[in-house]
């Protein structure tokens, strides 16, 4: 007969092994219920990430059953193609490089589907400096404008042309980290770009802001809509919760950004831990200015389009872009999977004024 001793030990040895094989056990469980989503930014972790990386940052993706990981970026059109291919299973992508995937690829087994906005209104822009007497629109015609060939700006130029009755430009085109470099320095005499990307890329280059003249695409007529959130066919079918769960989560991530967008642009900054907080904080917030918290956007409702815009936009861009057939806004829209308009009523308690 073994001692008591021995007997105790044992079945405290048995009683442990037994606790924690089920501890492992719950843990793989709660594990195998969580859905993993990889997603693809349109750009580098800046201000306007945020929107994704807080949401991140403070579980709410976790609370939905959801594993996110958030990837950087190098432009729209990969993210739209990285989510095509089935390296990513959602994205933030521009819209209208959307709507060209879909014109240009209509074999394409897995297109992506914008299922929520968030740029209401592009942030694309023209930036000249005043002392150039570009005043108007109509003054950009016979000039020399720079960006780089795949820039959003330039590529919806010609709907922005054709609006404001513009005579031919002539073009230059660069790598991005040149363009408000060319403008500083005269090479041309206008560039086309983000909003809160080239303003604050021509005041670190030494122009003051009150040496800047901008021309908004949406206050001369051009009502496109700017980055929406994206997801593969594939991904929409299999994981429709999944897909509900994270434009939940979103939303609430949403509203804690416009409350706060210094408290937000943290999470960025614990992202990647080089980037200007300051800086990024302005960068967020003339994103909201400008993008987020528009005049179409409570009109319409966070999240939200208006169908009629969106078909007017459809064409523009066929025609702008020289698709090789029309696009058709019912295949890149799907709005079935979006939170309620109270979940997604994240302009009620803030209306943030931008730092300039």
């Amino acid at each position: 007969m073994l001692p008591n001793s021995f007997t105790r030990r044992a079945l405290l040895a048995t009683t442990l092994g037994i606790t924690l094989a089920a501890s492992l056990l719950t843990t793989g469980l709660a594990q195998a219920q969580e859905t993993a989503i990889k997603f693809q930014l349109d750009w580098r972790f800046e201000g306007p990430s945020a929107f994704f990386l807080l949401p991140a940052a403070q579980g709410l993706f976790k609370a939905e059953k959801l594993n996110v990981a958030v990837d950087a970026g190098n432009g729209s059109g990969n993210a739209v193609n990285r989510v095509a291919s089935g390296a990513y299973d959602m994205g933030f992508a521009d819209m209208a490089a959307l709507m060209e995937f879909h014109a240009n690829n209509p074999s394409a087994p897995n297109k992506p589907v914008a299922v929520m906005m968030v740029y209401n209104n592009t942030p694309a822009a023209v930036f000249s400096l005043k002392k150039s007497g570009i005043k108007t629109p109509a003054d950009l015609a016979g000039k020399k404008l720079g960006a780089p060939v795949f820039d959003a700006g330039r590529r919806g130029f010609p709907i922005f042309q054709k609006a404001n009755g513009i005579g031919a430009v002539n073009w230059v085109s660069m790598d991005p980290a040149l363009r408000e470099t060319m403008l500083a320095k005269g090479d041309v005499d206008a560039i086309t770009g983000f909003y809160f990307t080239s303003l604050l890329n021509l005041e670190a280059r030494g122009v003051k802001a009150e040496e800047v003249a901008v021309q908004l695409f949406p206050q001369y007529g051009v009502k496109l809509y700017g980055n929406a959130i994206i997801s593969s066919e594939e991904f929409l079918k299999k994981n429709p919760e999944a897909v509900k769960g994270f434009l939940r989560a979103f939303a609430k991530g949403a509203k804690a950004v416009i409350q706060d967008p210094k408290a937000a642009t943290a999470s960025v900054k614990e992202r990647d831990g080089i980037v200007n907080a300051e800086l990024e904080e302005r960068r967020l917030r003339l994103a909201i200015e400008s993008a987020i918290a528009t005049p179409d956007a409570r009109a319409e409702g966070f999240g939200a389009v208006s169908g009629p815009r969106l078909a007017l936009m459809a064409s523009q861009v066929a025609d702008a872009y020289a698709t090789k057939g029309r696009i058709n806004p019912d295949a890149v829209w799907n709005g079935g999977f979006l939170p309620s308009a109270a979940e997604r009523d994240i302009f009620a308690l803030a209306k943030p004024a931008a730092k300039k």
